[in-house]
């Protein structure tokens, strides 16, 4: 059975979750590949190459229906380019500032999404959702804060604006790409954007460094990095089923939230003061979102009906 054809109403609520612990597993691990000696912009093409098995799977569960009419492309290009995108960024911004002050601004992307999506779409959500938002966006920040270090020079912070920015816009996009076309078409453009950001991320990578190419090089990395990619395809699957002021603030949150809990028991990593506030904060938003009752609109309406064309 497709993804997109999953019945109940709480769909979306598997897809985040799912979007979670992958998300979550993967943060808690993504960093041993660059530790083995295999670049970050190697990590990032081997991640565009993970991305390629699940999107001909879920195609062909759609029984290779694309949508490739203008405004399909369009949507897809551009849900694809704003991920792709915000990571080449992201790239540049690590070697120019602290990656502690870097990601508290980037996790504060749903904050894009929720403004959007909350002038644009008339997305509303109950009292109980209401203060998970908040919770989550207070909890964001935490997950990577450090004390300290040297924060001189500006030129990180605008980038990591910049990477907010795509990945915020990109949830929108993405939210609303699921009301004109399917999910597998999605994340299928997805894919082809990530590919196609490969030669410039061999660009930026310098050959003339040692670089590990065994087992625990780029390997290790796919490893990794297909649950990167898995989680962007049920993140998908939960834009299209639940409203995007409910699925990024949960996703953002979550993840770290997991991340955090993984490497406490998994990795023996004991978080700091500030963490721990984050990761009750997050628990607490992601419980709230996740008993926020479903309310019917028309938009989901029309995306149920487009789902079952």
């Amino acid at each position: 059975m497709s993804m997109n054809t999953m019945p109940g109403s709480r769909t979306w609520l598997l897809n985040a979750l799912a979007t979670v612990v992958l998300w979550g597993i993967w943060g808690a691990f993504s960093g041993l590949s660059p530790q083995h000696g295999f670049p970050e912009t190697l990590v990032y093409c081997v991640w565009a190459l993970t991305m390629v098995p699940p999107a001909l799977i879920v195609l062909a569960q759609a029984r290779w229906r694309l949508d490739t009419n203008p405004r399909a492309i369009a949507y897809g290009l551009t849900v694809g380019l704003l991920g792709a995108g915000g990571q080449m960024v992201l790239f540049y911004a690590v070697t120019r500032g602290p990656a502690y002050l870097i990601f508290p601004v980037i996790s504060l992307s749903p904050v894009v999404t929720i403004a959007l999506s909350f002038l644009f779409m008339g997305e509303r959500t109950g009292r109980l959702g209401a203060v998970g938002i908040v919770l989550a966006l207070l909890a964001l920040p935490t997950f990577d804060f450090a004390p300290g270090g040297d924060t001189s020079g500006g030129t990180w912070l605008w980038m990591a604006l910049v990477v907010m920015a795509c990945w915020g816009l990109q949830a929108y996009f993405m939210k609303s790409a699921n009301h004109v076309m399917s999910g597998e078409s999605i994340f299928f453009y997805m894919t082809v954007t990530g590919l196609a950001l490969v030669p410039v991320a061999l660009t930026l990578t310098d050959f003339s460094r040692a670089i590990n190419y065994g087992a625990d090089g780029p390997w290790l990395a796919a490893g990794i990095q297909v649950l990167n990619a898995i989680g962007a395809l049920t993140l998908v699957f939960a834009f299209r089923y639940g409203k995007a002021i409910i699925v990024a603030p949960l996703t953002n949150a979550g993840a770290p939230l997991a991340t955090a809990i993984i490497s406490l028991v998994a990795l023996g990593v004991m978080p700091g003061s500030i963490k721990l506030v984050g990761i009750g904060l997050a628990l607490a938003a992601s419980l709230m979102l996740a008993f926020e009752p479903d309310s019917v609109d028309d938009e989901e309406i029309a995306s149920e009906a487009f789902a079952s064309q």
